[in-house]
């Protein structure tokens, strides 16, 4: 691909999104409405819900003049060159996540990569991350973090993958961040409380910028006195050994 001859290329626009239903203006800056309102493609993971988005931003924006390209774990890799075309024939792109901040536990990485590749300014706009407001709201250490994403499913290699978190968190000092997906919240929460020492603190941070947000950091010994319903709950742990 080349840019178009004379044609300065667009930008490459990470546009935060809601992490729920609330108000845009309560948890979004104006750079978002703004970014909106002057881009009409968009590389996204669920067209539905982008365009539930951008309405939501921007209600009198022309729903028909947009257009989407959907990267998703059924995007075929051959295909990606095409979606950052347009930022070729310099118009600017923007790429929306499903939930908070583009690239961040987010297939949007790889785009992001590629607009490097391509000589394609990346533009990171201000937003909420549910793993960054996690950790800033746990009083766990935020000088030394990492995110591990979603642990294994089965039983015996969840155990061994949080038993070897615990032990990185105590060996570095470092505070250990991952997820679940949310119908199996409860379930991660009983075998977080098997698995991990008693005087380990485990923050569960959930429903982030909500109204029923929930932040609470303890040791495992004390939420063994009673942990809150968590099913169906977008969630984020953190613990610190």
């Amino acid at each position: 691909m080349e840019t178009t001859q004379n044609t300065a290329p667009g930008k490459l626009y990470l546009i935060p999104t809601l992490l729920g239903e609330n108000e845009p203006l309560e948890v979004l800056p104006m750079t978002i409405k703004q970014a909106i309102e002057n881009i009409d493609t968009y590389i996204v993971e669920n067209e539905r819900t982008a365009r539930r988005f951008i309405k939501k931003i921007t209600p009198r924006k022309s729903q028909p003049d947009l257009q989407f390209f959907l990267l998703n774990k059924y995007t075929d890799a051959e295909l990606l060159p095409e979606f950052l075309q347009p930022c070729l024939e310099g118009r600017d792109l923007g790429v929306l996540s499903e939930a908070g901040c583009p690239a961040i536990a987010d297939p949007g990485a790889v785009i992001v990569a590629m607009a490097h590749e391509l000589g394609i300014q990346v533009v990171p706009l201000v937003g909420p991350s549910s793993i960054i407001l996690a950790l800033m709201g746990s009083g766990l250490n935020g000088q030394s973090f990492a995110f591990n994403g979603y642990l294994p499913i089965e039983p015996a290699e969840r155990r061994k993958a949080l038993k070897a978190l615990e032990k990185r968190s105590a060996d570095l000092g470092q505070s250990q961040i991952f997820m679940e997906t949310p119908y199996r919240n409860d379930k991660l929460v009983q075998e977080l409380l098997r698995a991990l020492k008693p005087g380990t603190r485990l923050c569960i941070a959930a429903d982030l910028t909500q109204k029923t947000e929930y932040i609470r950091t303890h040791t495992v010994a004390q939420w063994k006195n009673g942990a809150p319903e968590l099913h169906k709950r977008p969630a984020i742990f953190v613990l610190l050994a």
